[in-house]
């Protein structure tokens, strides 16, 4: 499997596993400009915004921790993007979804609240 499969592949289980947890999801691959938010659902009346993070080894560490300050910027851009267009008056969660897969096992690690917008 390539990296490319493996994102894919992690991104339809991450929404599998998040709807399983109760969550609707209303978008997947959100993009504004060059960027993009993997997942948006919605749960106890929050939108969440669910970054999902897809790797064979946690060899050089968990998925989770390649979630930069950096690409939060940029996630936090494209959720307020997808708030403002779509008119919502909600609160907005930013979670991580981080998933090693291999032949050997899966293992999904959910970090709610990973995240908050700094002012």
């Amino acid at each position: 499997m390539t990296n490319e499969e493996l994102g894919i592949w992690g991104e339809n289980q991450a929404c599998v596993w998040l709807s399983d947890q109760g969550h609707k999801i209303e978008a997947r691959n959100y993009r504004f400009k060059k960027n993009e938010i993997d997942i948006v659902s919605r749960k106890d009346g929050f939108i969440v915004i669910t970054e999902v993070k897809t790797r064979h080894s946690d060899f050089i560490g968990e998925p989770w921790r390649s979630v930069t300050r950096s690409k939060q910027r940029q996630i936090i851009k494209v959720a307020n993007h997808y708030i403002v267009e779509g008119n919502f008056d909600v609160e907005v969660r930013f979670d991580i979804l981080s998933i090693v897969h291999n032949q050997y096992s899966t293992k999904i690690e959910h970090i709610p609240s990973a995240f908050t917008p700094l002012a």
